[in-house]
């Protein structure tokens, strides 16, 4: 009997979708994540002899690409929006160490291994120290802030350093990011001169994010505005329970920073950041955040299946001895020091310096820089670079995934036995 792939998909996707909603409920107090069950499913799935698809990436590259893409700007959106802590240079300096400390050092030393014990050119070497610096909104949920705090007022000193500080950091991060898998791109097509990187600073590391920031200001701003306060008589979306709204505003920042050439994953979370600054205390806003969950997380078992599925389908198959050195050693070395070196001096507990620094938690964005520079242009050692980028993941998936419920259960432990669960960020 002939399957039809179609009707299996759907089948396989509604089988996918029951385990989505029932696992969290069984390993919310258990060392154990959903991340880690859907990718063991697809692996699963993909070596039965279904005749399905190969979900290698190197083979659908394009598709790769706009699958995480909107995956991770879906993830942002709902990152942002969760945040109840104001916008600020004190309020948020936990997470301004992060991206000017942490991740430049994690891109070079991820770019140095990759030369000197994974064999790589210093172009290519590069890319992966910009693909796999940004830590993942998409995965990181075990880590992050809870959902909206709707009561009056708002008491951002709720949210625990560890968790605001992921949860920032993986919405910002990509800005830092995109600049540097420009500058691979760039190297890959032109020579090493001045011109060109002063080009690079110019446009590609401070333009772009500016016109990123300013557009997801204005989306947000603006979207606030007809959301609460709409002139005339003109009903408010607020008084419609119509959650999309969300969407509508990841899909508007992305694609108006993208077509002026800004980073769309930076407007994203500017947008979301800015919408949940207004009305803080708005029903509303757990409608928003409530929608793009929902969305995320169908997003998420999609992407989970596929790749456990690429892990059965050959992505693997350039690995080394010295390229799974390089994904370890970024994982347990590379990232827990740079989170180290970025957060000393501040007024953090020990415990809490080090769960940041572990947690660096890498996913479906690594995937989308590195599918985005492959597909622009020409990389030597390719087959190498998406099997060192796919066994971190693996490993960040597994190991985050096991120690996430352990660790933060021994940090919230530690915050009741101080009576509070953190004092206000200012003092960090």
């Amino acid at each position: 009997m002939t399957v039809d792939r179609y009707e299996l998909g759907l089948v396989i996707i509604g089988v996918a979708a029951l385990v989505a909603a029932w696992v969290p409920a069984y390993t919310a107090r258990r060392p154990l994540s959903l991340p880690v069950v859907l990718l063991a499913f697809g692996a699963v799935l993909f070596v039965l002899p279904f005749d399905l698809i190969s979900p290698d990436p190197r083979a659908h590259i394009e598709f790769t690409e706009r699958i995480t893409e909107f995956g991770v700007i879906v993830a942002l959106m709902g990152a942002g929006l969760k945040i109840d802590r104001p916008f600020g240079w004190k309020t948020w300096s936990s997470t301004w160490r992060m991206l000017a400390i942490a991740m430049p050092i994690t891109i070079a030393l991820t770019a140095v291994l990759g030369t000197t014990l994974g064999g790589l050119s210093a172009v290519s070497a590069l890319l992966l120290g910009a693909a796999l610096a940004p830590t993942d909104p998409v995965l990181a949920s075990d880590v992050q802030v809870g959902e909206p705090t709707l009561d009056e007022p708002v008491d951002h000193r709720a949210e625990d350093e560890v968790r605001f500080t992921l949860t920032s950091e993986g919405g910002l991060n990509d800005a830092l990011a995109f600049p540097f898998v420009f500058l691979a791109i760039g190297l890959a097509e032109t020579d090493w001169d001045v011109g060109y990187l002063a080009e690079w600073v110019a446009w590609d590391l401070v333009g772009r994010i500016a016109i990123g920031v300013v557009i997801g200001w204005l989306v947000g701003r603006l979207l606030g505005v007809v959301a609460f306060r709409p002139p005339g008589r003109l009903s408010a979306l607020a008084d419609t329970p119509q959650g999309f709204v969300a969407i509508a505003a990841t899909l508007l920042a992305y694609g108006t920073a993208e077509l002026v050439q800004g980073y769309g994953f930076l407007a994203v979370f500017v947008a979301a950041v800015v919408l949940r600054g207004t009305e803080r205390n708005h029903e509303f806003q757990g409608e928003l955040h409530g929608f793009s969950e929902q969305m995320e997380n169908l997003l998420v078992v999609g992407l989970l299946l596929l790749f456990g599925g690429s892990l059965v389908s050959g992505v693997l198959d350039g690995l080394t001895w010295a390229g799974a050195a390089v994904a370890i050693l970024l994982v347990f070395v590379v990232r827990p020091l740079s989170g180290l070196a970025a957060l000393t001096g501040t007024r953090m507990e020990r415990h809490e310096r080090w769960a940041i620094a572990f947690f660096g938690i890498r996913g479906f964005g690594s995937i989308y820089y590195l599918a985005y520079a492959l597909s622009s242009t020409h990389f030597d050692g390719a087959r190498e670079l998406w099997a060192i980028l796919a066994l971190t993941l693996v490993i960040s998936i597994a190991v985050h995934g096991i120690s996430a419920t352990p660790v933060m259960h021994v940090v919230d432990r530690t915050a009741r036995r101080r009576g509070s669960r953190r004092r206000p960020p200012s003092a960090a």
